[in-house]
């Protein structure tokens, strides 16, 4: 059985994993006049680079000579996996701000728009989507019927079916509190992440190594997070994920700053 107060917790992700974004999103919206545009394209990149093209490399890789390789050391998952990431988004954020903002203001609030695009899709749909979907699931498994869906499920696809069964069970509530606070800390990150490439992009010239170091930034704190999650508590990853958050936003703030003055 899964206990009713993650069932509820569940709930309550759920409806902030999709009630934040939006309401960003329409905040941003309502104070700049033109930003929707510009939300839609973060969400629509994020979507594209992060949610279609990556796994297709994860396939060509992972399911290669060399996964069972990578799958099997920590160490070379959490390269791979981070630079995977970090290459696919960053990538995707500088070319969709390059060539669809183009036309856009060059002052921060088009990178904070984009970032808030980017960010809060993923939240939605990699946060508040999951808990509606882990919520169905509990709710099944407490009416009897997750034999059921074990006997439907494909022969390969049934231990990780049970995993994810057995996850439900014993998962407490603060496992998916710390996923609030995670997702709240990515959002920042993104935004963070968005300010350096739009300002690489926006002033080229000597800035555009910010690029470099987005994609490097995004890898080391994807990277890390996979590394620690081995060997530490939960609440230790997602302090690590904040901090590295803030300063990255830290940087962003700043670059604001010069992209306004001029």
């Amino acid at each position: 059985m899964v206990p009713v107060s993650s069932m509820i917790t569940m709930a309550l992700c759920a409806v902030i994993g999709f009630a934040v974004p939006v309401a960003i999103a329409w905040w941003m919206a309502k104070k700049y006049k033109n930003s929707l545009y510009t939300i839609l394209v973060g969400a629509g990149v994020f979507i594209v680079f992060a949610l279609l093209l990556e796994p297709i490399l994860h396939q060509v890789v992972l399911k290669g000579p060399h996964g069972p390789a990578i799958m099997g050391n920590t160490l070379y998952y959490a390269l791979y996996g981070g630079l995977a990431a970090g290459l696919f988004e960053e990538t995707g954020r500088f070319l969709g701000m390059k060539y669809l903002l183009k036309k856009k203001s060059p002052k921060a609030k088009t990178a904070v728009a984009y970032g808030i695009g980017h960010g809060g899709i993923e939240m939605l749909l990699i946060f508040g989507v999951t808990m509606i979907s882990n919520l169905v699931l509990s709710v099944m498994i407490n009416n009897g019927q997750a034999d059921t869906l074990l006997a439907t499920a494909p022969e390969m696809a049934k231990e990780q079916v049970q995993a994810q069964f057995t996850q439900l069970q014993t998962n407490g509530t603060g496992k998916y509190l710390f996923g609030i606070w995670e997702r709240f800390s990515a959002l920042v990150l993104q935004i963070g992440l968005s300010l350096m490439v739009w300002t690489a992009v926006r002033k080229g010239g000597k800035w555009l190594w910010l690029f470099p170091a987005a994609i490097l930034l995004h890898f080391a704190v994807d990277a890390c997070c996979v590394l620690l999650m081995k060997s530490v508590s939960m609440a230790i990853v997602e302090t690590f994920v904040f901090a590295f958050a803030i300063a990255v936003g830290a940087i962003g703030f700043m670059l604001a700053k010069k992209l306004d003055a001029e």
